[in-house]
């Protein structure tokens, strides 16, 4: 189970984020929900810099706002990430994306969530 986030970073479609959301059901009681979301939010995030470093003309502009809508609803829920995936996301989804409206909407929600006072990002 350790392995199937990265799986997720390279598949990149929505049957294969069926699966975890299944197992987030599955783990919904569980004391490895947590950890197991922030598998899953680095996994979204290393799969949108994938997508963005390798297609630059939005070719998959649909599975794209469907991962930033995946991406919105992990930093609600797990509420940190891990500095080298926010680092490559924001580097790379503001060289290729900076004009994408659903791009730049997620990314002010996730300013606002990470760097509140209490988050580890904003010391």
């Amino acid at each position: 189970m350790d392995q199937l986030p990265a799986a997720f970073e390279r598949a990149g479609n929505e049957e294969s984020w069926a699966v975890a959301d299944a197992i987030s059901r599955v783990l919904e009681k569980s004391e490895e929900l947590h950890s197991w979301r922030r598998r899953l939010l680095s996994a979204c995030m290393k799969g949108l810099v994938a997508m963005y470093s390798s297609n630059k003309d939005e070719s998959e502009e649909e599975v794209e706002r469907s991962m930033l809508l995946r991406l919105e609803e992990l930093l609600h829920v797990v509420g940190e990430v891990d500095p080298d995936d926010w680092y490559s996301l924001v580097k790379t989804g503001l060289k290729y994306r900076y004009r994408d409206e659903a791009f730049l909407k997620v990314l002010n929600v996730a300013f606002q969530l990470l760097y509140k006072k209490e988050s580890s990002l904003s010391q």
